[in-house]
This record gives structure tokens, sequence and C-alpha cells, in this order.
């Protein structure tokens, strides 16, 4: 009867909404829910729980570029499409605010602590005026149009305003080795060593971590001095922001 009477009065994002509360600590279960492909088309939410749980229950700012919502022939264009992590993330974390970027307009998404905004993930003016809204975040998140440049561009423009102890991820890193597929130019590149391409620009910042201890000349960098921890997955990047200033091991007598 209770089971009749939900059915008959609550729209259907207001009962998966119902449904998502019964699994609220469970990322997986809650990207299964609202069908985003963090979960079965990738593995990303058992990550994303590992690195994410200590801030369940604080007052965050999430931002994600990228909102989703592929249509055969459409693209990305259908406004009402997408937005399932958006939704996700809002289970998950009950006391944050999450926001969503993204090339196309997709305000049909706006709710209670979700908001979006449209426009470039390489538009420097665009993405600080976005933080100027939204305050520093603690958590950015860039599933957006995984060219290279483009993840590259963010990452540059995003980290630094990102607050100290925040997570900075980078979904679909896969791109970065493919110069280009059938639809789409991807300006990655088969060569494991070219510079250009998100994964080497990732792991240069690698030894970065490790700066004071360089025993030749070396001016340390924005990026040097605050990142504390890069963590890589199947396709998925976290890193870490603080100060790295802990010093040399170095032994000196």
């Amino acid at each position: 009867m209770i089971k009749s009477i939900i059915k008959k009065t609550l729209s259907d994002r207001q009962r998966v909404n119902l449904r998502a509360f019964f699994v609220k600590n469970d990322l997986n279960q809650l990207a299964r829910l609202y069908g985003t492909d963090k979960f079965g088309s990738h593995f990303y939410t058992p990550h994303y729980q590992r690195h994410f749980q200590h801030l369940k229950n604080k007052p965050v700012t999430l931002l994600e570029i990228g909102i989703g919502g592929w249509t055969d022939g459409g693209g990305y264009s259908d406004g009402r499409r997408g937005g399932s992590s958006l939704r996700m993330w809002k289970a998950y974390f009950p006391k944050g605010k999450i926001y969503g970027l993204d090339i196309q307009d997709k305000s049909y998404h706006d709710e209670a602590r979700i908001k979006t905004f449209q426009g470039s993930q390489a538009d420097e003016n665009f993405l600080k005026k976005v933080i100027a809204e939204t305050g520093a975040p603690d958590i950015i998140i860039d599933d957006g149009s995984h060219y290279t440049h483009h993840v590259i561009k963010s990452f540059e423009v995003l980290f630094p305003l990102l607050k100290s102890g925040g997570i900075y991820a980078v979904e679909d890193l896969q791109t970065s080795y493919w110069h280009s597929t059938a639809d789409e130019d991807w300006n990655g590149s088969e060569d494991l060593s070219a510079p250009h391409t998100s994964m080497n620009f990732f792991k240069k910042l690698v030894d970065g971590l490790n700066y004071e201890e360089f025993r030749h000349e070396h001016e340390p960098n924005y990026f040097d001095q605050n990142i504390t921890g890069i963590h890589f997955y199947h396709n998925l990047m976290f890193i870490e922001k603080g100060s790295n200033s802990e010093g040399s091991n170095l032994v000196r007598k």
C-alpha cells in the first residue's frame, strides 16, 4: 500500500532520491541508481569513495567539469539530459554544494544544492568567474572534453584556486594516448614520451613532489610547492593540495 502511494505521489526523480537515502554511504550503489557511468562503464567510484570519504559529512564545495547527456546523433546538446553524477554527488555529500560546468546549457538540472554554468573549460576568464561565484572548491573533477590541451589548461587555471587540503581529480586519461579516433582529434599521442600529452604533464609533477631532494639548482614552481600527493589509477588520477615543505631527507654531517 505504501509503495503504491509513493509511486502515485512522487516524480521519478523524487523516487530515485528517496531510494538514494538508503544507500547514501555507498558510491557504487549511488552511481548505479542515478545512472552515471562512473561505475559500470568505468570503475571510478571505488577510488572516489576511498579519496573522498573523509569529506562526506562536511560542507564541501564540489565543481565537476562536464555534465554529460550523450544522445546518438545529437552529442551532448540536449540540455535536459545528463546531470547524473551531479545528483550522485549531492546524495553522497548531504551538506555539500555541487556545481557543474559544461559547454552546453545544462541549467535544466539546477536545483537545491546544484548549480550549473555554461562555458568552456579552456577559457581562463570564464573559469575564474565561476570560482569567484562558487568560492574556492574542496573538490574539482575534470570529466569534460578529455582533449589533452583542455585538461592541462583547466588544471593550470583551477588547481591554484582549489582550497588547501583539496583534491583535484581527472577522469578518462586514456585520451592522452589517442591522437585521433573516427570522430575526434584528442591531441594525444601513441608516443609515451610525447611532451604535450596530459599524462606526461601530470607525470612530470611526480618529480616535483621531491623537489627538495634535487641536488641540482632548481627553482620550485607553484605545483612543486603545493602538491602533496598524486595517485594514478586506470584512466583516473587524484592530486592532493597542501604545503609540500617537509624539508630534505638528506643526512647532513
